[in-house]
């Protein structure tokens, strides 16, 4: 029998970014009805995307697979320019829904750019996200690192004309010492302290804070979802076993033997009501008191795209 209590992380769940995305998705199916056409993913997390297609929602890879005529809308983390034209040139009409702070991302990229530095992305290769910002910047060089190996091995025409940008949905752990070396690398190289998003941050903090009280932290979110791995990367880099979850289906009791506090948090794009179904899994398994943790209060919102 297993006995232990729970802790709530604050803040938890859903973004500004991903409610808008998600509400831009609803009102769109609501107001030209089914099907609605995706390109890619529109947030990372299986269970809304289910709960979409349940709705007519159609997600696909390539904008050839959206019929000619039909309506495609960008995901949170956002295209390149090359693709805007060719939904354009296909006929498409489209809904942008982009998250604004991944927006403000583009618009770095491209400035620097205009001012003629080469673009470095501090990010994930092939993440959607550094996918998109890559595309803003059109005929211009851009390179894209995800470790100091990458920063070492990297070659610019000019180390005076560099500029950088970053993922918005990394971890300040994964970015600090990329960022230094870059610094270190390119003496004048322009970029911000971090583009890492307001959110994305609350929910690191929390998690610090959370492995400080527990013994065991498990983080609701996908496993193809960004901030979600660096929740659990955080969790473990402050010393607290971490497991990510889909759901309450994927815990496993033996996971709680000896253990005596756990703490929950979810990632960005992860539903209360997922972790509301774990909550009741560890109640179920030997949950004796249920408690959250003082934190943030985010009270920044996002208005929908518009959909006409």
């Amino acid at each position: 029998m297993y006995t232990f209590n729970v802790v709530l992380a604050s803040p938890r769940g859903f973004c500004a970014g991903v409610e808008r995305a998600i509400e831009t998705v609803r009102r769109a199916v609501s107001y030209y009805g089914s099907p609605i056409y995706v390109l890619h993913e529109i947030v990372h997390n299986k269970h809304v995307i289910q709960e979409l297609e349940e709705l007519g929602v159609v997600f696909v890879e390539e904008l050839e697979d959206v019929p000619q005529g039909q309506l495609c809308i960008f995901s949170a983390h956002g295209v390149s320019v090359e693709v805007e034209k060719m939904a354009g040139s296909y006929g498409l009409k489209t809904i942008d829904a982009t998250c604004p702070l991944v927006g403000s991302v583009h618009r770095m990229a491209e400035r620097y750019h205009s001012e003629g530095c080469e673009v470095i992305i501090i990010g994930h290769h092939k993440h959607p996200e550094v996918e998109g910002t890559a595309g803003r910047v059109v005929n211009g060089t851009v390179h894209v690192v995800a470790n100091i190996k990458d920063v070492d091995a990297l070659t610019v025409k000019d180390a005076e004309k560099v500029g950088f940008v970053t993922q918005t949905t990394l971890s300040r752990e994964d970015l600090t010492p990329i960022r230094e070396r870059l610094q270190e690398r390119f003496p004048k190289i322009r970029g911000p302290l971090s583009n890492i998003c307001f959110a994305t941050e609350n929910r690191q903090c929390a998690v610090k804070q959370l492995a400080k009280k527990t013994d065991l932290i498990f983080v609701v979110g996908s496993k193809n979802s960004s901030n979600s791995n660096r929740l659990k990367e955080v969790a473990e880099i402050n010393g607290t076993p971490a497991h990510l979850i889909d759901d309450r289906d994927d815990i496993r009791a033996e996971w709680l033997e000896g253990v005596t506090s756990v703490g929950i948090t979810a990632g960005a794009s992860a539903p209360e009501r997922l972790v509301d179904g774990v909550l009741e899994r560890l109640t179920e398994i030997g949950c004796t008191s249920i408690s959250t943790m003082d934190g943030i209060k985010e009270t920044i919102r996002f208005k929908p795209a518009a959909i006409k």
